[in-house]
């Protein structure tokens, strides 16, 4: 474990790029993260910027010291980001965690406190570090910043007994995240899959299926979109060379650039683009590009010269994770909030509102009984194939994200 962890000006730029555009700055269900720079950004920024954070105690030495009140205390504090689980059309319920207070007996303080991963993260930073209680019994955190939490000692271990549901249910490829063996400490809230899209009417009626064609295809000259989150862009080109983005090394990461590189000085490229590229994708400025999958239901259905592919080389994907911090007041009781996502009924619920990739085996057959239209969306559930394409980009060292932030903010311009 680290004993401090400081974040580098090319991390800090990243970061200030993913809130201004990138995954940070987008809505829940029509687009795919939700917005957040105001004055608490920035002054957790800041934070962040000036000091090193200093590790937690370990993993058992927190559990050791953290009282769990479950038992007389018929409560969980839930936060989670806005606009990312089932309301009803007044807006005044939550169905899914009605239902779970009507079975248990277990209130929901649910709250949409969750804009950006390191706005939320230099706002609960000092109370984690400190060893407090943090107000809240479960949240939900990107990979990246779950994995940094695990990391630093600052979430408590899951109880398998009290997860009978999620150990079952979990899908096959999410259970094993480099940063999480075994899922000890998280489970997935969500998954999110990074695909090519691209606007038929503007190709011309050519299907678009490869990055290769993205970077290298003379008829999309200028009418390309690539992103400018560093994971997704240098993922999905690592696949198309043929390598590993679990895997990959150095070398690796400077061919990716370079690849990519060479796109933009021949001026292939018409833009790096954060979700505003799905206003020129609609408009046919754009003709393909790099998308989240999270955006592409909403636009589908808007504008049917919209298509996606997930590459025979394969697409990145991420998660959204539920982990609960130390000092939890109610770690139990957050189980079992946990656990109760995992009943395929609970999950197609969910899933039929808020439309990303469903982390929960079992969920299609519950889910056609809701939409038969949704649940043969393979942005919502892959099929096998889709499945067996699915990467993810492996955790980086502090000192390997400076270096490849750097390299990448140059590629793009940032």
């Amino acid at each position: 474990m680290e004993q401090y962890e400081t974040l580098s000006p090319p991390q800090l730029a990243a970061i200030r790029r993913s809130m201004a555009n990138g995954r940070g700055a987008l809505a829940r269900r029509s687009l795919l993260r939700a917005a957040g720079l105001g004055a608490v950004a920035t002054a957790g920024l800041t934070g962040l910027a000036g000091c090193g954070i200093p590790a937690a105690g370990g993993q058992k030495d927190s559990a050791a010291t953290t009282t769990d009140h479950s038992g007389s205390e018929k409560s969980v504090n839930f936060s989670n980001w806005t606009e990312y689980i089932d309301v009803t059309d007044d807006g005044k319920h939550r169905p899914t965690l009605d239902a779970f207070t009507k079975r248990t007996g277990i209130s929901v303080k649910y709250t949409e406190d969750i804009n950006d991963n390191v706005e939320f993260f230099g706002k609960v930073k000092p109370q984690l570090a400190a060893g407090q209680d943090t107000g809240r019994d479960l949240m939900v955190l990107t990979d990246w910043l779950a994995g940094r939490l695990i990391r630093l000692g600052w979430v408590q271990k899951l109880d398998p007994s009290n997860l009978p549901h999620a150990y079952a249910n979990l899908e096959q490829r999410f259970r094993s995240p480099d940063w999480d063996p075994g899922r000890a400490y998280s489970y997935p809230w969500q998954g999110i899959a990074t695909v090519i899209a691209y606007n038929k009417k503007a190709t011309g009626g050519r299907t678009i299926t490869s990055v290769s064609q993205l970077l290298d295809d003379k008829s999309l000259k200028g009418r390309v979109g690539m992103l400018s989150e560093m994971r997704d862009t240098i993922g999905m080109t690592l696949l198309d060379l043929g390598k590993k983005p679990e895997s990959f090394t150095g070398d690796d990461f400077d061919a990716a650039i370079a690849r990519v590189q060479k796109a933009v000085d021949s001026q292939q490229i018409r833009r790096f683009t954060g979700n505003d590229y799905t206003a020129d994708l609609s408009k046919g400025d754009m003709a393909a590009c790099l998308a989240w999958a999270g955006d592409l239901v909403q636009l589908k259905a808007d504008n049917p010269d919209i298509e996606y592919v997930f590459p025979d080389a394969g697409y990145i994907s991420s998660t959204d994770n539920l982990l609960v911090p130390n000092k939890a007041r109610h770690k139990k009781n957050a189980e079992h909030l946990i656990d109760y996502f995992y009943e395929p009924p609970v999950a197609a619920q969910l899933s039929a509102y808020i439309n990303y990739v469903c982390p929960v085996a079992g969920v299609r057959e519950e889910l056609a009984k809701i939409d038969p239209e949704l649940a043969n969306n393979t942005l919502i559930i892959p099929d096998a194939a889709m499945a067996a394409k699915t990467h993810s980009f492996r955790s980086l060292s502090s000192a390997e994200e400076t270096a490849y932030e750097q390299k990448f903010s140059k590629l793009i311009g940032a």
